[in-house]
């Protein structure tokens, strides 16, 4: 009985699975190209107008060799710190999301690296469900396939959500710090590395102690026993932030006004 019902349940979601691989995202395109929106740009609007509202968009394109380097090193410090030496997925930390869902009795982690984050906001929504999660991990393997890490980077930064409506590194280091993202110190870069997992909670720039404790741990990781930016090297697997997050997330509010995105003409392979 227990066979014919793991059967039933694998054979509709493998049907699904080779159906969505026929029409697969063709990543290989992201070597020369940068994307003109995203997956979740396009879901933050939609929610918007559901609401009566307008999206203003603020996003500029840059390569990574404009953005600072300690943002560069806190981001992957603070978001998968084994990212240049996986392929795609970190085991330990699908392991330990997996093991937090058996506790909670539900999908609330997914143990997701770079690439898979990258692979979510590009191309899929924000559902939470085994589906999707399979769809990521397809599209993250072939990113890594395709792309160099630098380029799967500087991909990731550029279009990361980093407020209402803020997306990128050149447009956060303006929209929280008033200036161009390779100006960013070690210190501004933790702040923005720290708020990645809830931008919109933290927009304004909200230094509640949970954000404080995460900003000098990644902070403390970047920049110990050196004054000088960090290099583009891997990290050391940083301790996981297990305390809880007592604030509750807030509703979307966009901004009022018209969508408008800014984009340099610049390879987007220059480092």
């Amino acid at each position: 009985m227990k066979v014919l019902l793991i059967i039933g349940i694998c054979l509709p979601v493998g049907a699904v699975l080779f159906l969505w691989l026929l029409v697969m995202p063709d990543v290989s395109a992201l070597r020369t190209t940068n994307p003109k929106v995203t997956a979740l740009m396009e879901a933050r609007q939609a929610q918007a107008r559901a609401q009566g509202r307008t999206i203003e968009r603020h996003w500029v394109w840059v390569p990574l060799s404009r953005i600072s380097p300690h943002l560069r090193q806190a981001v992957v410090t603070a978001e998968d710190a084994s990212f240049f030496t996986h392929e795609g997925f970190d085991w330990e930390g699908i392991k330990d999301a997996a093991l937090y869902n058996l506790e909670a009795g539900e999908f609330k982690r997914g143990g997701s690296t770079i690439t898979q984050q990258l692979a979510k906001n590009l191309y899929l929504s924000s559902e939470r469900s085994l589906l999707r999660k399979a769809q990521e991990s397809l599209i993250a393997r072939s990113l890594e396939q395709y792309l160099t890490k630098e380029r799967i980077l500087e991909l990731y930064l550029n279009v990361a959500e980093w407020g209402q409506g803020v997306y990128g590194a050149e447009a956060a280091a303006r929209h929280h710090f008033k200036k161009p993202s390779r100006a960013l110190t070690a210190d501004e870069a933790a702040w923005l590395a720290a708020i990645l997992p809830s931008p919109r909670r933290y927009d304004p720039l909200r230094k509640t102690s949970f954000l404080t404790r995460r900003h000098e741990r990644i902070l403390k990781q970047i920049t110990r026993g050196s004054h000088q930016a960090p290099q583009l090297e891997p990290a050391p697997k940083s301790e996981p932030d297990s305390e809880p997050e007592h604030e509750p997330d807030q509703p979307s509010t966009e901004f009022q006004g018209q969508e408008q995105a800014e984009s340099y003409s610049e390879s987007p392979t220059s480092r």
